[in-house]
């Protein structure tokens, strides 16, 4: 966050993210923005999972704090014990007194009943951020949690109208009245000072990076198949360590080489953005929004996206559509992209004037406005 940026007046936050402090993700990356560092934008007793097995912790942001709970999980029993854990451990950490509204980040998981059964007379804010649908869709506990904590929250917070398209298809009994939508948003400082893009002449082959999770419904395993017909370019990722590796046998069978760049971090990755000449999002389902795609924009990189739900809400003719499933296509647009000397260029303004919509100031003005009204 830019020093120059002060915190959004509003009530003090209460919230929690029952995801290890480290994990990778969009959304923990919104969450940090929003709640961590020396000046937050905005004034949270905010909570992640301390992390368990081998290796290195990692450094925690100012103004986060790890509650050490264990037994993460979805479903059965073994979930009602986990969410009885995260409300006693938060109970202890949380003085209600101090607190204006609760922010219950994803409408399914542990943490958000947990958090409304630990402060339950507080206004309550639910922000969907995506993965909490595609796993209530794939879990009928969590399918549970997202019908109740909907009909629980004061209001529900969607970055984009598909996603509350996408929420209404689940839980159809919402209120629709409830219903904001506050797009996400990245760095101010980000917007206004990117890292240097050096010019680049045009070269035979076109440079792809992928950056993200691996997980199935971010679209891996369709890039690379659909890779393995499209001649001219190279493939980098960013990814975590471990998904890389369960990635690579793929890479192997299609013949598709792709450099490894390990998992990065923020700063790291912008500056990464130019290296390379197209960001790829494959994604297969749905996207809350795809801030790493709008990262990618402000850095000056064009975007190659799947026209899924939340990336066609926020990057829309911004950036260049494709079908990620169609190799034909695929290739065809690959082809468009490395041979057409003016493409990259008209797409890489249009880029750079979306990601000028969405500064996380805003995200956080209006989440303070929000939290005044219910407060």
């Amino acid at each position: 966050m830019s020093p120059l940026i002060s915190p959004v007046p509003g009530p003090l936050v209460a919230t929690a993210l029952d995801l290890p402090a480290g994990s990778p993700g969009g959304s923990v990356e919104l969450f940090l923005d929003l709640y961590t560092g020396p000046e937050p934008l905005l004034p949270a007793a905010a909570f992640m999972l301390t992390p368990t097995g081998p290796g290195p912790r990692p450094r925690t942001r100012a103004g986060l704090d790890l509650l050490s709970v264990s037994g993460k999980c979805l479903k059965g029993p073994a979930f009602g014990r986990y969410v009885t854990a995260l409300r006693k451990a938060l109970t202890v950490a949380i003085d209600p007194h101090q607190i204006g509204v609760l922010h219950l980040q994803h409408l399914a998981f542990g943490a958000t009943p947990a958090l409304i059964r630990a402060l339950p007379a507080h206004p309550r804010i639910a922000l969907v951020h995506g993965t909490d649908l595609i796993f209530a869709e794939a879990h009928r506990d969590q399918m549970q949690i997202l019908r109740e904590s909907a009909r629980a929250a004061d209001a529900i917070v969607v970055p984009t109208g598909a996603m509350a398209d996408h929420l209404l298809r689940l839980a159809p009994h919402t209120d629709r009245r409830k219903i904001e939508t506050i797009p996400w948003g990245i760095p101010d400082h980000l917007l206004a000072s990117p890292p240097p893009r050096p010019a680049r002449t045009h070269a035979s082959h076109l440079r792809l990076l992928y950056a993200g999770r691996l997980t199935a419904e971010k679209g891996g395993e369709a890039l690379v198949k659909g890779l393995a017909r499209a001649p001219g370019v190279e493939l980098s990722i960013a990814a975590p360590r471990a998904q890389f590796h369960a990635l690579a046998p793929l890479l192997k069978r299609a013949g598709v080489h792709a450099r490894y760049l390990g998992w990065l971090r923020r700063p790291q990755l912008w500056k990464t953005f130019a290296d390379h000449d197209v960001l790829v999002m494959p994604s297969t389902t749905l996207e809350a929004m795809g801030l790493v795609a709008l990262e990618a924009q402000a850095c000056g990189l064009p975007v190659l996206y799947q026209p899924v739900p939340g990336l066609r809400d926020a990057l829309a003719a911004s950036a260049m559509a494709t079908d990620f499933t169609n190799t034909a296509a695929l290739a065809r647009d690959l082809e468009r992209l490395r041979a057409s000397p003016s493409l990259l260029p008209a797409i890489r303004a249009a880029g750079l004037a979306n990601a000028a919509r969405y500064p996380l100031t805003a995200t956080a003005e209006a989440l303070a406005g929000l939290g005044r009204r219910l407060a």
